[in-house]
């Protein structure tokens, strides 16, 4: 065995049988053209697959909704640099010198794309069910304590529904203002649920996170007026 199937073994708890696998997912884009990105894209939709099966087997009373927040919380790329960071993946990775100096071996999106690739890497060389073994090991533990779905509505849900159990209209969003540079975008956007004569406001770096932060507004303004 060579030493590259055993250190493979060790930190990761998979052996391969074709280290340059391995070595392929490892590699940042900025380290030279063999890069790990189709490998990241095979390895995101089977992580999906075997996480989303899993939930299914797991949870046979679950509606679809319920299923596909449980998923979204497992397969998210916090979840994923999380595990990096487990795995100490970013002291494994080859990085151009740039960056490496800008500390991409701790920057989260890298840490969670090159999880996928290492993925894509072991379906590879081991095939289906030896990947999705092990996934469900290092899943194990988030699986064994998946939290309830309906903590994981966000309020824009949590606020239809509220309004849809009382035969009420959906709240409309506008955009008020979006003001910075490109690359330093700021969003205002109102909710207004016309039939309560209510209206709220909310600030983000995204549209989506604006539209969100004045849909909480409006569940905290709904839950003050009961």
């Amino acid at each position: 065995m060579s030493n590259s199937k055993r250190g493979s073994e060790r930190w990761l708890g998979y052996r391969f049988n074709d280290p340059s696998l391995l070595q392929s997912a490892l590699t940042h884009r900025s380290a030279g053209p063999a890069h790990n990105e189709r490998l990241e894209f095979l390895g995101d939709a089977f992580l999906n697959y075997v996480i989303a099966k899993e939930l299914y087997r797991r949870l046979p009373h679950a509606v679809e909704g319920d299923l596909s927040r449980l998923r979204a919380t497992l397969v998210r790329g916090e979840t994923l640099s999380d595990i990096a960071l487990e795995l100490d993946l970013g002291e494994r990775l080859s990085l151009g010198r740039g960056e490496f100096k800008a500390g991409g071996h701790r920057r989260r999106s890298i840490l969670s794309d090159s999880f996928e690739a290492v993925i894509g890497a072991v379906l590879l060389d081991g095939g289906h069910d030896a990947c999705a073994q092990w996934l469900l090991q290092l899943y194990a533990d988030r699986l064994n304590s998946l939290p309830p779905a309906e903590t994981l509505k966000d309020a824009k849900t949590k606020l239809q529904e509220y309004l849809q159990a009382r035969n009420l209209p959906l709240p409309d969003y506008r955009l008020d203002a979006a003001t910075g540079q490109a690359h330093k975008r700021e969003f205002d956007v109102s909710c207004h649920v016309p039939a309560l004569n209510l209206s709220t406001q909310g600030h983000g770096r995204s549209r989506r996170r604006a539209e969100q932060a004045a849909a909480q507004q409006m569940i905290e303004t709904l839950e003050a007026e009961l």
